[in-house]
């Protein structure tokens, strides 16, 4: 009987072959073949290297950032629920994948009962007893039409959906810990120039109060220069504000408390990147985890449809079972006593209201809405790599025209100074010039801060972040 039941769960695997879900055709990419191009846009590049497949050391060379960013790789919530999130998918695919085998069971059961002598046929009261040991296989569906085979297919994609979110969540992790760093390193740079400012203006306000006291300046002046103090402090409890804020978002992002023995950062206007090429947007289709996730959710979807048309069709369940039957426990195992089941069950839909006809409807509608996201994921890869590449080129020009800005400033600054102090200008002049120096300064600390954060989005666009050497891919394939 052992032989017959294996025969049996061979014979169900080689016709559980037949699938009814529909031949997958990658939906065409809604975007230009190429990115856009024009005078406000950096070109695009090809290079040895893909921007993903750099790592994030390589791209940040600021040593504090890659150790907040090693940080934040090890104790982020976000990220660890991501990563929990795919062993639980794994779970889910194993169980529906389970039910493409049979489940072979040992069992084993004795029972002694005692029949009162009214219920007993000889008159007297009886007692029986009866022992079994079985091994068998119970309700084994035999998957002719796919649907058991759709259904662990669709938690198959599903699974590995959940594995290209957990890296969507680290390359958006990466990002998120840069961009808070350099917001911090802006508002310190903001906070350090407030307080150096307040101090010329509170030279200038006591200057301003001896020529005062003397009749050399107005009481227009003075109150001119006391503005200015006042101003400057506000400036000042609205940086020590951001920074306190910057390094609590930072914590958040990490995972724990900043480091004490951080590596002396990088000044704000040193070369804190590298340059990535931007490539194609056929590149991004490959590169990008959630464009990934997104065409692994539109397979599961599709493979869903073969589950709701098989169910159509009838459904056939095996039962079978082969042991012992014995009164007593000694002849358990005797000759004779040898026992068998087989039970085939058939189950043909032939009347539910609509509620099959239903179902294949909403799984086609669902597989529609799919194929949407998933265009519309590409839709918005597309955008952010060329809201990047123009914002790489204009903030290039933005920077160097507020640079020259500021120094130009600078000279009408100590031109004003210089003219004030031998009285050939009035105070008004010498302030509009403070005020001018000082709002073109904050004005460069912003453009840099704008500059850096969206070429780390660029890198994220185009999918980098998820290694963390350069070369890590090859290495892996290869492996």
């Amino acid at each position: 009987m052992t032989k017959s039941l294996l025969s049996l769960a061979v014979t169900a695997f080689i016709l559980g072959g037949c699938s009814l879900i529909p031949d997958y055709q990658r939906p065409e990419a809604p975007v230009p073949a190429q990115f856009p191009q024009g005078p406000a846009y950096s070109p695009a590049e090809s290079a040895n290297v893909a921007a993903a497949e750099q790592g994030w050391r390589q791209f940040f060379t600021d040593p504090a950032l890659q150790q907040l960013i090693q940080t934040s790789l090890e104790n982020n919530r976000d990220l660890r629920v991501a990563a929990l999130n795919i062993d639980a998918y794994r779970a889910q695919y194993r169980i529906q994948r389970a039910d493409l085998l049979p489940a072979v069971s040992a069992d084993g059961a004795g029972t002694r009962q005692r029949l009162p002598a009214d219920l007993s046929t000889t008159g007297q009261s009886a007692i029986s007893s009866q022992y079994s040991a079985t091994l068998g296989v119970s309700a084994y569906e035999l998957d002719l039409f796919g649907r058991v085979r759709s259904l662990s297919e669709q938690a198959l994609e599903t699974y590995l959906s959940s594995e290209e979110a957990r890296r969507s969540t680290q390359i958006a992790l990466v990002a998120s810990v840069a961009n808070a760093y350099y917001a911090w390193q802006a508002d310190q740079a903001q906070l350090r120039l407030t307080q150096d400012t307040l101090k010329a203006y509170e030279q200038s306000l006591s200057l301003t109060q001896r020529a005062s006291d003397v009749g050399v300046s107005s009481a227009l002046d003075l109150s001119q220069a006391r503005t200015a103090v006042e101003g400057a402090r506000v400036k000042l409890a609205q940086y020590q504000r951001l920074v306190a804020q910057d390094v609590n978002s930072l914590a958040v992002l990490i995972g724990t408390g900043i480091p004490n023995n951080l590596p002396e950062p990088l000044k704000l206007d040193a070369d804190q990147l590298s340059e990535v090429p931007a490539g194609l947007p056929s590149d991004l289709l490959q590169r990008r985890p959630d464009i990934q996730e997104a065409e692994h959710l539109l397979k599961a979807a599709n493979a869903n449809i073969g589950a709701a048309r098989a169910a159509f069709f009838p459904r056939i369940s095996l039962t079978a079972n082969a042991g012992t039957l014995s009164p007593d426990m000694g002849g358990l195992f005797s000759g004779g006593s040898g026992t068998w089941l087989f039970q085939p069950q058939i189950s043909l839909p032939i009347f539910n209201g609509g509620a099959l006809r239903a179902s294949l409807d909403y799984a086609k509608i669902q597989k529609d809405i799919n194929v949407a996201r998933y265009e519309k994921t590409i839709q918005t890869a597309f955008q952010e790599v060329a809201d990047g590449l123009t914002a790489r080129k204009t903030y290039k020009e933005q920077l160097q025209a507020q640079r020259d800005l500021v120094a130009a400033n600078q000279d009408y600054y100590r031109l004003a100074e210089r003219r004030y102090r031998i009285g050939i200008d009035s105070n008004l002049t010498f302030l509009d010039a403070q005020r001018s120096l000082f709002s073109v300064q904050q004005a460069l600390i912003t453009d840099r801060l704008s500059q850096l954060t969206s070429e780390v989005n660029l890198y994220k666009a185009l999918g980098g972040g998820w290694y963390e050497r350069t070369g890590e891919a090859n290495r892996q394939a290869a492996r």
